[in-house]
């Protein structure tokens, strides 16, 4: 508990910033509902309460004194399978063609303070993995391996968004899963769009990783 309670105050401008994102989220999605008398774009709750359970590992395993290579391995591909959650908010713009045209703004507003949300939790979470990695395995290529999980994040929001697949899937109905991304290796120009956008979102996510850590790092210095 006392760990807890550290953590917490460490955190606490990180945490306040991250509630502030929230709670303005939630309250624009509130004035829209009420403008528009619609519930349309409620699933974005959903969607960032997912986004948030792999910087909930990552805090989790931050308060865990002693954490063992096991444990981190466990506790990072759970990580991994939820992580593409966070990012796929910002395809969620899918969503605003269907919208009002008379308050089409007020819909990009909403979407988009989730989408920001979202990268936000994302990418504070991908450098606290890089750290507790670093921790535990010394000697492992830190920045290739982010750049290879910032991959798997695009081609996992392909999967999400255009497959319809989710993380619980990977436990659920893995078969098909794998069938999928199979066919998709083995036919790749069969699939063209898919890796399209798989390499396009990966480096949309590389270059923001790459600002969000050097801003951080200015901020430290």
């Amino acid at each position: 508990m006392e760990t807890i309670k550290i953590l917490i105050q460490e955190r606490f401008k990180t945490l306040s910033l991250i509630t502030v994102a929230l709670l303005f989220s939630s309250i624009l999605l509130m004035v829209r509902m009420k403008l528009n008398k619609s519930y349309a774009f409620l699933f974005l709750i959903w969607n960032v309460f997912l986004a948030i359970i792999p910087y909930a590992i990552t805090m989790y395993l931050n308060t865990t004194s002693k954490l063992s290579k096991l444990k981190l391995g466990f506790w990072f591909m759970a990580w991994l399978a939820f992580l593409p959650n966070a990012p796929y908010i910002v395809t969620d713009l899918i969503h605003i063609r269907i919208g009002n045209d008379a308050l089409l703004w007020l819909d990009v507003l909403v979407v988009l303070s989730f989408a920001l949300s979202g990268l936000l939790v994302f990418y504070i979470s991908l450098l606290d993995m890089q750290t507790l990695v670093k921790s535990i395995f010394k000697t492992l290529p830190i920045e290739m391996m982010s750049i290879a999980i910032l991959f798997l994040c695009g081609f996992g929001v392909y999967l999400g968004r255009f497959l319809r697949y989710n993380s619980w899937e990977i436990i659920s109905g893995p078969q098909y899963l794998f069938i999928d991304i199979l066919n998709m290796i083995i036919a790749p120009f069969q699939h063209f769009e898919a890796w399209l956008f798989t390499f396009g979102f990966s480096a949309f996510l590389i270059a923001g990783f790459w600002m969000f850590k050097h801003l951080n790092t200015l901020e430290k210095s």
